[in-house]
């Protein structure tokens, strides 16, 4: 069974006309439900973890920083949300439901969360709506419990997962590889080991030809024991934030190229949602649900 991490905080309250789509993690999981992608079974709740899984990835004195809101004014700013310990209390379960997911999806080869793919925050500071690496934890998760040795972060936001990048960047037992955009923030790109800037415009046909030619060599060369997905939905060309131009057709066909190839060669994986910033909401939610559509389709 596909099992699907959601909490009620996902969907955390925001000023007007803020430009992150929160509502998003309301609308998901009842699209999914009202058409029978999922029911009430495939989704768990996820807890406050134990902090010692995020402070593997996190400066402890980042981290508590952020749970006391003692964050400097100019670093909060770039995190992008108002702080608070809702917020901060929000960030971790996120985590938590990662952690969770990774092991369903070693037990039915995927797993998901609803929220999730805060690829760019580093070990010692949040920006662009992300404070803690959910992926990054996932992985040192997997690592520690001896669940998992090598690992695979499959990351294809439109945005470089610059967070991730420098939080493995001596680390050769996780592999990170970013496909985006040349142009998109940030515009101070890390170094993955393996990162594919795209130009403007890029559509369909270009997209998924470059994903067709790396991603097969990557799982036969790598050989991961685990995969993280990273399945930001802004790589359309509708988005406001995004310099892509995939349709809505290209991006499933994206998803569902990376979940068999990664059937294919027996590796569980994990998905977090990532970023999608279309102006018209019911775009977004319609891109995310194509990865539980291709989850279901693939898996069971």
């Amino acid at each position: 069974m596909l099992k699907v991490a959601f909490h009620p905080i996902y969907r955390h309250p925001l000023p007007e006309k803020h430009r992150f789509p929160m509502l998003k993690y309301e609308l998901l999981p009842q699209q999914l439900l009202h058409e029978g992608t999922c029911n009430q079974d495939n989704f768990f709740e996820p807890e406050v973890p134990n902090d010692k899984y995020i402070v593997s990835v996190h400066e402890p004195e980042y981290f508590y920083d952020l749970l006391n809101l003692k964050i400097p004014h100019r670093e909060a700013r770039k995190i992008g949300f108002p702080l608070s310990r809702e917020l901060v209390q929000r960030e971790r379960i996120i985590a938590d439901g990662t952690m969770k997911a990774c092991e369903y999806a070693l037990e039915n080869g995927i797993a998901m969360n609803i929220a999730g793919g805060t690829h760019h925050a580093y070990t010692d500071r949040g920006e662009a709506f992300c404070m803690l690496n959910d992926q990054a934890i996932g992985a040192r998760y997997l690592q520690a419990k001896g669940y998992a040795r090598r690992i695979l972060i499959i990351d294809l936001d439109v945005h470089q997962g610059n967070g991730t990048a420098q939080i493995f960047q001596e680390d050769p037992s996780v592999f990170t590889f970013s496909m985006h955009g040349a142009s998109n923030y940030p515009f101070k790109k890390e170094t993955s080991d393996l990162d594919i800037p795209l130009p403007k415009g890029t559509t369909d046909n270009e997209y998924l030809s470059i994903l067709y030619d790396t991603l097969p060599g990557l799982l036969q060369e790598f050989r991961p024991d685990f995969a993280f997905y990273l399945s930001g939905v802004d790589i359309l060309s509708t988005d406001k934030l995004g310099t892509l131009s995939l349709s809505p057709q290209g991006c499933r066909k994206r998803d569902e190229f990376v979940l068999k190839a990664c059937k294919r060669h027996g590796v569980p994986i994990q998905c977090s949602m990532g970023g999608g910033y279309s102006r018209d909401i019911k775009i977004i939610v319609e891109a995310h649900a194509n990865t539980y559509r291709a989850a279901q389709q693939i898996f069971f």
